[in-house]
């Protein structure tokens, strides 16, 4: 009896420690998942120049811009997660707002806004004319792009690369990337029409907004 009291004991030994081992790695190994998921959670994203979702290839530049909305609050352009134009910059206004940008450096040329409902188009022409060959052409809309436009102006546009400048209207929103010089249509624009049956906001469309990678200049 006391043999077999005595093999129970030491079966019993093995089986405490065969169950505290095993809790043992269960424990091991629930801190080093929860250890490797606080690293995963506490990983920063990711963030790319002027917050686009995904890197631009080597020679491009990256950029993201948005038009106007409605009358309250202006356009924003961002050009190598540097800001250009906004309202918190102040350099933003009724009508049709320009960066010009140097299509080598990335370096910004200036920066300007011309009122397409109350102004006078003739300096918006005389500023599209002086544009140099390589300049890349950044434009975004706010309120209205488009009463004062005439065929010279629009034309000149279109040499800038844009498909939709002569369908542009009253109070429409248009954003586009063109440059001087380019030989073929540019693939970055868009436009929509104002629309009382589509319109987001009371009288004007909604706001458009677009980002890419736009070819730095070689020559």
């Amino acid at each position: 009896m006391m043999l077999r009291a005595g093999g129970i004991l030491k079966l019993a030994a093995l089986i405490f420690a065969f169950l505290l081992a095993v809790f043992l790695a269960f424990q091991l190994l629930e801190i080093n998942t929860d250890f490797k998921l606080g690293s995963m959670m506490s990983t920063k994203p990711v963030r790319y120049k002027c917050g686009l979702s995904k890197p631009c290839p080597p020679g491009h530049f990256a950029f993201k811009m948005a038009s106007g909305a409605a009358s309250v609050v202006g356009p924003k352009i961002c050009l190598e997660d540097k800001l250009l134009m906004s309202s918190v910059k102040n350099n933003v206004g009724r009508g049709i707002n320009i960066a010009l940008v140097n299509g080598k450096s990335g370096e910004l040329i200036k920066t300007d806004f011309f009122d397409m409902w109350a102004g006078d188009v003739a300096p918006f022409i005389k500023f599209l004319k002086e544009i140099e060959d390589g300049t890349v052409v950044m434009m975004a809309s706010y309120d209205d792009p488009s009463t004062k436009l005439n065929d010279e102006a629009r034309k000149l546009i279109a040499d800038l690369g844009s498909s939709v400048i002569s369908n542009l209207g009253f109070r429409d929103n248009w954003i586009f990337v063109g440059g001087k010089g380019i030989k073929t249509k540019s693939p970055f624009e868009q436009h929509i029409k104002n629309s009382a049956d589509t319109n987001k906001f009371e009288g004007w469309p909604e706001v458009l907004e677009m980002e890419g990678c736009v070819p730095q200049r070689q020559e």
